[in-house]
């Protein structure tokens, strides 16, 4: 029979034990073996699960305290010299230092860069490595997991990042060729990967996702050289893992290298089964990603047993292993939690744990069992019925949508024109001050909004206190002397679901959380029908604020493409109609909120870099209607209503002429992390609208000096003209403590008057 297996399993815990533990120890409220043993406890559960969801093969090595890349900088012994000093200290808090940043016991350092996991809403750290970077296996992790799985009677699989992608996912901060490292490298995996064999390990998983991505003449030579050094090393087997997409060009190179296995994603390029079972050598395992690792919907029998049945046809029960696309990472842990769910909407649904009894269920129907069969004839049965439920197709939508025209898209006039009468509409200073949108959400609020859905505060109670915070976040602003103002968002829970649980067209599930980075989990909502705005969803709140103050107060929304790539979103439809379909319901938002007199409104697109297909080629279409549904939204206002839009963790290089072409007034990026690099981009552009570049990294504990922000501030005036400067912080402040936010709002509220003043003064001078 064919085998069952999966690349991954979210680490977070059903109700995000992981999260909890991982808080509590930095607060230092737990003590020092709380975390492991969480840890312990997580990975135990999960590999059991699995087992009783039908795996016959675990991955370890899996689990992360953070970041599995991380995790492979440290195990390497890839560590920045900044760092070795807490890290002699304590390994653990080492760690931390890397991914969080830390500022105590006489140390005060920045954490590394962060950026997004090719085109997920995952987020990894990014190793630092420089020409003659020295390696060793400086750790055991993998080992002692294996061990550990082993030690509970399962059949497990180390999983490891493999050292090519390792090198080509990290940053030379000298500038210098990654790819040189890899002979200094390769030894550390090969001691790996010996000491794995001799613990037992019969297989070890090596991802190499780069191989789904553009690769050129030297990164082929350097899997070649890669695989050819570790067939050498005497390990387990190896299965090389690619996932995200087609090898497409690589795949005469992935299926040359000495590997035992071979993992392709068929969820998302069914279409590459073919050409892959042609090319694999004889002997060579392929295991088919034939269940979707990315989304929350059953798979469609009908579209995976053919697939199965190809594979099956050519290779025997030996050779084949069914798995899903990637890992289940991206997915929340059991859809048996989510009770509350309409029945009929949720035998359409399937979470890691069901993804994995999938799985089981085609490999038995494979081996020709007959209930397994007609449990997929069911399946499809059911499906196709949910297709015509009342929902899905809302003739209304799909009118609209076929009315739009190029004017739509339009602004009344073009940025320069804009610019001048939105200085004159809000008559802001210099170098003008704000923050992306959110506020600390206290642990006073998470409990009223808990109590609030439990009925356990009533209506009147819970609208008091939000109002009351409201106010607070107003005032504060005005005392600490922000110029554009928000009103910190103490309704909303999440800057997707908020908006999603307003909308026609979503579900919403209780403990359908994914992990994001570190402890900061995410619940994305599901679209399963058309999406529309049955009535407006901010204007209250932002009518109420603006009341309370004479300074311009912001409209927060979140951009259509975000509101896409954040959700589990159905998959009958083409993403871009999706997408068009939510950029519509915002575009009603903008223009009831212009109605009611707010004059800046900020439409956030995080991931809009994050959608960029993973494939040149497929750049242009992407884009094309990704600023297409941002202008829809945008689309029509006054010129006296500045429109901000707001993106994180993102390399502008690949983006910046739809960046242009969206044609934001205004727009805030994260820069702290990158000390300001990710500004050259718009420099070299010459991107003439108004820039925000954060100076203020509230991924991190620590509260920058003013020191330092003012140096981040003279560098993006180096390459930025005064008039498009805005001042702001990386991100929203929803996750960060009052005391941090409180020091460093201040902090960079000084740095703008500062620099106001030597603006000043320079102008004087000039003038003489």
């Amino acid at each position: 029979m064919s085998l069952v297996t999966h690349l991954g399993f979210p680490r977070i815990g059903l109700k995000r034990e992981l999260k909890r533990a991982l808080e509590a120890h930095w607060r230092g409220e737990a003590p020092a073996a709380a975390l492991p043993d969480t840890a312990r406890a997580l990975r135990a559960r999960h590999w059991q699960l699995a087992r009783d969801a039908g795996a016959d093969v675990v991955p370890c090595n899996d689990f992360s305290l953070y970041d599995h890349v991380l995790d492979t900088a440290v195990l390497f012994d890839a560590i920045p010299e900044r760092y070795r000093p807490v890290f002699a200290e304590s390994r653990l808090d080492g760690y931390f230092a890397m991914a969080r940043g830390h500022k105590r016991g006489g140390h005060d350092l920045h954490a590394l860069e962060m950026t997004k996991w090719f085109d997920t809403n995952y987020h990894y750290l990014v190793p630092e490595l420089h020409a003659g970077q020295r390696f060793a296996l400086a750790g055991a992790k993998p080992l002692a997991e294996f061990l550990e799985a082993k030690a509970l009677g399962h059949h497990a699989r180390p999983v490891l990042l493999g050292p090519v992608s390792f090198l080509l996912l990290s940053k030379a901060v000298d500038g210098s060729d990654r790819l040189a490292l890899l002979d200094a490298l390769l030894p550390a995996y090969a001691e790996l990967l010996r000491q794995l064999a001799e613990a037992g390990a019969d297989w070890v998983q090596l991802d190499e996702p780069c191989l789904v991505l553009d690769q050129d003449g030297d990164d082929h030579a350097a899997y070649r050289r890669a695989y050819a050094a570790l067939a050498t090393a005497n390990g387990p087997k190896i299965l090389l893992a690619s996932y995200f997409g087609a090898l497409g060009d690589n795949l005469a190179l992935a299926t040359s290298l000495p590997v035992d296995g071979l993992h392709i994603d068929l969820a998302r390029t069914p279409q590459q089964l073919g050409a892959v079972l042609d090319a694999l050598p004889a002997g060579r395992v392929l295991s088919c990603g034939v269940i979707d690792g990315r989304n929350v919907w059953r798979s469609r029998p009908a579209r995976v047993l053919p697939l199965l049945r190809q594979a099956l046809a050519r290779l025997g029960d030996d050779r084949l292993w069914l798995a899903p696309s990637c890992s289940l990472l991206h997915v929340p842990i059991d859809l048996a939690a989510e009770t509350a769910l309409e029945p009929a909407r949720r035998a359409t649904m399937a979470f890691a744990r069901q993804k994995l009894e999938e799985l089981r269920v085609y490999a038995d129907a494979l081996a020709g069992h007959a209930e397994a069969e007609a449990a997929l004839q069911a399946q499809q049965a059911l499906l196709d019925r949910q297709a015509q439920q009342p929902g899905v197709c809302n003739p209304a939508v799909r009118a609209r949508l076929h009315e739009l025209s190029p004017q739509t898209m339009l602004r009344r006039s073009p940025y320069a024109t804009r610019r001048v009468t939105q200085a004159e509409a809000l008559a802001l200073p210099p170098l003008p001050t704000t923050t992306i949108g959110s506020f600390p959400q206290t642990d006073e609020l998470r409990q009223a909004r808990a109590a609030h859905r439990g009925g356990r505060l009533d209506d009147a109670a819970y609208e008091a206190l939000l109002q009351a915070e409201v106010e607070r976040v107003v005032r504060f602003q005005e005392v600490i002397g922000l110029d554009v103002l928000v009103h910190g968002e103490p309704e909303r829970n999440d800057m997707v679901e908020y908006f999603g649980e307003q909308l026609d067209g979503y579900l919403f599930t209780r403990l359908g959380w994914v992990q994001s980075y570190g402890s900061r989990c995410v619940k994305p909502p599901v679209i399963w029908g058309d999406v529309a705005r049955p009535a407006p969803m901010t204007v209250r709140w932002s009518t109420y604020a603006q009341s309370l103050t004479e300074r311009p107060m912001k409209g927060m929304l979140t951009g259509p493409v975000t509101m896409l790539q954040w959700s589990f979103v159905r998959d009958d439809l083409p993403r871009e109609t999706v997408c068009r379909q939510i950029a519509l319901a915002l575009r009603d938002e903008v223009h009831d909120l212009e109605a009611v007199g707010i004059k800046v409104i900020q439409i956030d697109e995080p991931a809009l870099r994050e959608g960029l297909p993973l494939r040149r080629a497929d750049w242009p279409g992407y884009l094309a209607w990704a600023v297409e549904s941002f202008r829809i939204a945008a689309g029509g206002v006054r010129d006296a209503t500045q429109i901000h839009t707001h993106m994180c963790y993102s390399e502008f290089n690949d983006i910046i002429e739809a960046v242009a072409a969206m044609d934001a007034d205004v727009i805030s990026i994260e820069t702290s992390r990158s000390r300001m690099e990710l500004l050259d981009a718009f420099a070299r552009f010459r991107y003439p609208n108004g820039i925000g570049p954060g100076v203020y990294d509230i991924h991190s504990p620590r509260v920058p000096t003013q020191e330092e922000m003012l140096g981040l501030l003279r560098k993006a005036l180096e390459v930025l003209r005064p008039e498009q400067l805005w001042i702001n912080p990386d991100c929203g402040l929803k996750t960060r403590g009052w005391p941090e936010v409180e020091a460093a709002l201040r902090g960079m509220l000084a740095c703008a008057r500062q620099l106001r003043a030597e603006l000043a003064a320079a102008a004087a001078t000039a003038a003489v």
